[in-house]
This record gives structure tokens, sequence and C-alpha cells, in this order.
């Protein structure tokens, strides 16, 4: 029978670290850190050391004589002068080849009105080369003030004493419609101008026959004849056609313009003739 009031002494737990190897710390090898780090440190200054040089080199090789400007070639032009563009490009005799900014001078040369397209090209050691396409006017549009359009409907330049009147007029549209429909008033203008075409093109009624060609939202465009101040309804469509009819009795009714009110061709098989 177990005596209870004997106390049990318990045997003593193992000692978990009587068996463990003791480990030894080893030191941190810095070496491949501090390796790394020198050779960065040396990659940015052989970096900096090289655009230094290459800095230095390109002011010394900019200011030799060997690559100063000495010629600038400018393409032929009608409106502007020679002088206007290379003034206006902002370069001249002397300047460091290397530093002429090329966008910069085309940049400057298409705030000209009469620039359509510039292009600037730099051929060493001595010469700069700009090429210039002028806006060419094909009509006045009366937009309050007068301005000039070219063949592609692009109003571009207000008129300045001494610029030719010598153009049919477009009316009709107002620096309001340019302001509040664009992309609508540029399409008219177009119509317009392909309008225009046709009368060059003409044989017995052509542009040399029209002052005005005047353009209503509902109505279409009118023409005015340069003899007598006619008009001449042709309506928003099929225009070819119409004006190869009126162009058959053009001839006849010539002689008689200063008694006709007006011509009306918008119609598909005849021509209305309303005299005054």
């Amino acid at each position: 029978m177990r005596d209870l009031h004997v106390k049990t002494r318990l045997a003593p737990a193992p000692s978990r670290n009587k068996n463990r190897v003791k480990q030894e710390r080893k030191p941190i090898n810095w070496r491949p850190f501090v390796t790394w780090a020198s050779r960065a440190v040396c990659g940015v200054l052989g970096v900096a050391a090289v655009g230094g040089i290459g800095y230095e080199a390109y002011r010394l090789v900019s200011r030799t004589t060997f690559l100063k400007l000495e010629t600038v070639e400018v393409s032929p032009l009608h409106r502007l002068s020679r002088n206007e563009v290379i003034t206006e490009a902002g370069v001249r005799a002397g300047d460091p080849m290397l530093g002429l900014q090329l966008r910069r001078i085309g940049e400057q040369l298409a705030k000209n009105p009469w620039v359509k397209q510039v292009n600037v090209r730099r051929y060493f050691p001595h010469t700069l080369a700009i090429e210039v396409v002028e806006r060419q006017p094909v009509a006045i549009v009366n937009l309050g003030l007068l301005y000039y359009m070219d063949a592609q409907g692009e109003v571009f330049k207000p008129l300045t004493q001494g610029d030719s009147l010598n153009f049919p007029v477009i009316t009709g549209v107002s620096e309001d419609d340019l302001a509040r429909d664009p992309a609508g008033t540029k399409q008219t203008l177009t119509a317009a101008a392909a309008l225009m075409d046709l009368l060059r093109n003409g044989k017995a009624f052509n542009l040399a026959d029209v002052s005005e060609i005047h353009t209503d939202k509902g109505f279409g465009f009118t023409l005015f004849t340069a003899a007598g101040g006619v008009p001449v309804r042709l309506g928003n469509d099929g225009f070819e056609e119409k004006l190869a009819r009126f162009a058959k009795i053009y001839g006849d009714l010539q002689g008689a313009l200063a008694a006709v009110e007006y011509i009306d061709l918008d119609y598909h098989d005849k021509i209305i003739v309303k005299k005054g």
C-alpha cells in the first residue's frame, strides 16, 4: 500500500543545454559591401568627369572658327523677303553652328502668317538652310474685318495697307461664327474654296466673272457677277452641273445683265432669270 504521506522526490529534469554544441559567432565580412560602394562611387565620379570633359569639349569646339555660321540658304520666296526670314529666324553670321537651335528657329518662323510650313537644316561646317512654304491667298473673307483665305479654307491674315484686293470676296460668315462653330465655319469656307476651283476652270463663266461669293446656312451659296453685281443662286450642292448649264446661256445674258434682278440655278432641270 502506498504511503501518501511520504513525498516522492522528483528526478531533476534533464538539462536541455547539456548536449548542445556551442556555436561561435563569425564576424561580418564587410569587404563585398565596401567594394560595391567603392565601385558605385567611382562610377558616378567617372560619369561626372566624362560629362564635364564632354561639356568643356563642346564649348571649345563650338567656339572654334571652323564651326561658325557663314551662309544662310533660303528657299525662293514670293510674299516674304530673304531678309525678313533671316531676321525672324534670329540668326546671323558668326553664330556657333552647334549652338543653333533648329526647333526654336522653326517655331519663330511659323509665327509669321504667310508661313504655311518651314523646314530648317544644318550643314556642317558653315551652312544653315531654311525652306519656307508660303500661303497663297485665293479669296478675301469679310468677318467684319477683311482676311485672306487660302485654298484649304484657312483664314490666316488680316489685310493691311498695301495688300492686294484683287480676289473674290466671301461674305456671310463672321468672327462669332468662327469662334462658336470653328468646324462648321471651316467646312463652309472649304466648300467655298472648292466652288472657286470649279469657277477657275470654267470657260464661258469663270472666277473672273465673280466679284463676291455669299454663303447662307439656309439658302446655300449665291454668286454675284463682277458685271452689274447680279445674284446667281446656286444652293448647297450640284455646283458643277448647275454652272455647266449656266455657262451655256451666260454669253447671251452678258449684254442684258443690267436688266436682270437675279438668276436662280438651284434646280436640276431649269434656270430662272428674273428681270427687274
